[in-house]
């Protein structure tokens, strides 16, 4: 099979390349790179004004197999994850039961193999304590041998400091990150909403900025002591940045990520006590809104990430404070990091590819994606320019908990190669 792309902006952030070029891809393979390409029997497709990248990543989704499969497969999973512009994604370990045994990363090799003929990678996170229960750790040299590509106990922290020092010295041994959901459990426990003028006017259980302040604060410090590799999930307020900030100027490997969802809503989106504004770490203030996309645009934070977190229609139809954490969030990623962050000239394009592709590829150790001649193709293809309206109705998960139905939003996947096959949106 070979496909003729033509015109598109080739933004590569490993090689530096940023022009406009042509690509003859034969049976997955980029044949040749150049201007005006010509091929007889090629399917030509135009890219004039598209993009085309190193295949994207989301380092944190909820695909819910095992034990959760009415609310997202892994196949599911991966045909959002291809329609949302996505080549591969890391499923955290909060499935039934928990990713805490070898057995368990190769179940979900395997299924991702499966699905969509194999376009989409899922690199399994491996849980950090045995059943996420926080008691002791899990096998981390067996999952790491397996194939996790980082540790984490996300939905949970992990509060115990020694057991904290522990994993991060494995992380170290075994160069996988640590993952951390930054919360302090005596501080946010029964909380649904940040504390602050809404959730005192709503009536709704707080959950205060200093409980993920103070995590971030210990877990630094010990990253300091053991040489570990940390890196904050869904980091939601200003005071950790700061302290991200002061770990870079040690040269600490400290890294994080921000979720669309926490530099484009705050707190005041909850009035309406829609159970899909929900989540966790909650929304915050429009300060703190302003303070992710500045460490965007500085550096400080270092991916854009989901939190992709499927939920069924009935578990999200009841009260606020009874509803379940979390939002879907890879069908519309890319639209709302376009409309927020690049039209608002927060970040160039160059510098949302950075953080959707090498960047956390770098934070995982995994290989750069190499865009030559005789390499697979592992593309991602998005229009930075289209216009569209959000419609759940259309999304290819299972689960349609998004606030941002209805919204309209200007950038758009066009399609994504990987592996031998590709996905047209």
């Amino acid at each position: 099979m070979q496909l003729l792309l033509t015109g598109g902006r080739l933004i590569d952030p490993p090689t530096g390349r940023d022009a406009t070029v042509d690509m003859l891809i034969v049976d997955g393979r980029i044949e040749r790179i150049g201007t005006n390409l010509s091929a007889s029997a090629a399917q030509v497709i135009d890219l004039r004004g598209k993009i085309v990248a190193p295949g994207f990543i989301d380092m944190h989704v909820h695909f819910r197999e095992p034990g959760f499969e009415y609310k997202e497969s892994i196949a599911s999973g991966c045909a959002a994850a291809a329609a949302g512009g996505f080549t591969a994604v890391c499923c955290m370990p909060n499935t039934n039961p928990p990713i805490d045994d070898e057995s368990l990363v190769h179940f979900i090799h395997a299924r991702s193999r499966e699905a969509m003929g194999g376009l989409v990678n899922v690199y399994p996170v491996g849980a950090v304590t045995a059943g996420r229960k926080g008691e002791h750790l899990a096998p981390l040299a067996e999952l790491a041998a397996a194939g996790a590509v980082a540790f984490s106990d996300d939905g949970d922290p992990v509060h115990d400091a020694e057991l904290m020092r522990r994993a991060l010295e494995y992380s170290a041994m075994f160069r996988r990150p640590i993952i951390q959901h930054a919360q302090e459990p005596s501080l946010s426990r029964g909380g649904v909403a940040n504390e602050g003028y809404p959730s005192v006017t709503l009536g709704l259980p707080p959950m205060p900025r200093i409980a993920e302040e103070m995590m971030v604060a210990r877990d630094i410090r010990l990253a300091e002591y053991t040489g570990g590799q940390y890196h904050v999930a869904h980091v939601s307020v200003a005071e950790t940045l700061d302290l991200v900030r002061a770990a870079r100027t040690k040269h600490l490997a400290v890294t994080c990520e921000v979720a669309p969802h926490h530099f484009t809503l705050s707190d005041e989106a909850l009035a309406t006590y829609d159970t899909n504004t929900k989540m966790n770490p909650p929304l915050r203030t429009r300060e703190d809104i302003e303070a992710m996309k500045a460490g965007l645009r500085d550096g400080t934070i270092d991916v854009i990430a989901t939190d992709h977190a499927p939920h069924s229609y009935d578990e999200k139809e009841v009260e606020f404070a009874q509803a379940p954490f979390g939002i879907i969030g890879l069908e519309t990623a890319i639209g709302l990091a376009v409309t927020e962050l690049v039209k608002k000239n927060v970040l160039t394009l160059y510098q949302l590819v950075e953080k959707f592709s090498t960047n956390p590829r770098n934070i995982l150790h995994l290989p750069v994606i190499d865009i030559a001649e005789g390499s697979q193709a592992n593309l991602t293809l998005f229009d930075p320019t289209a216009e569209w309206l959000v419609d759940p109705a259309t999304f290819k998960s299972h689960a349609r908990n998004t606030p941002f139905g209805g919204a309209r939003l200007t950038g758009r996947p066009v399609g994504v190669m990987n592996n031998g096959t590709s996905f047209w949106c």
